[in-house]
């Protein structure tokens, strides 16, 4: 059996691959190029982000961890601006990441 990183086994870092999946395979509405880009940075970022503070310990950890979880805000704001269609089913999925990042923090 392969080696698995701890943070893999985690709700929090599915859902929030699955969110930063599903902004990239979004047509957006022309002129919204600009918050498609900072949207899916933000997405990546959280993602990114909860991978390496959940494998660190201690203050550096935690940090990483906030920075995901405000990542994970600025994506859910992102897309209560745009509205697009499945919106509403994200942000449930970035309000259950931001909860789990509060919880994960130590």
């Amino acid at each position: 059996m392969p080696y698995e990183f701890g943070f893999e086994k985690t709700d929090a870092y599915r859902l929030m691959v699955e969110v930063a999946r599903w902004m990239r395979a979004q047509n957006w509405p022309t002129g919204t190029a600009h918050l498609k880009d900072q949207g899916t940075r933000a997405a990546d970022s959280a993602v990114l982000n909860l991978a390496e503070g959940y494998t660190r310990r201690g203050r550096a950890g935690n940090n990483q961890l906030r920075i995901a979880q405000a990542s994970a805000a600025e994506v859910l704001a992102v897309l209560d601006v745009m509205d697009l269609p499945g919106s509403a089913k994200q942000q449930q999925k970035l309000r259950r990441v931001a909860a789990m990042l509060q919880k994960m923090q130590r």
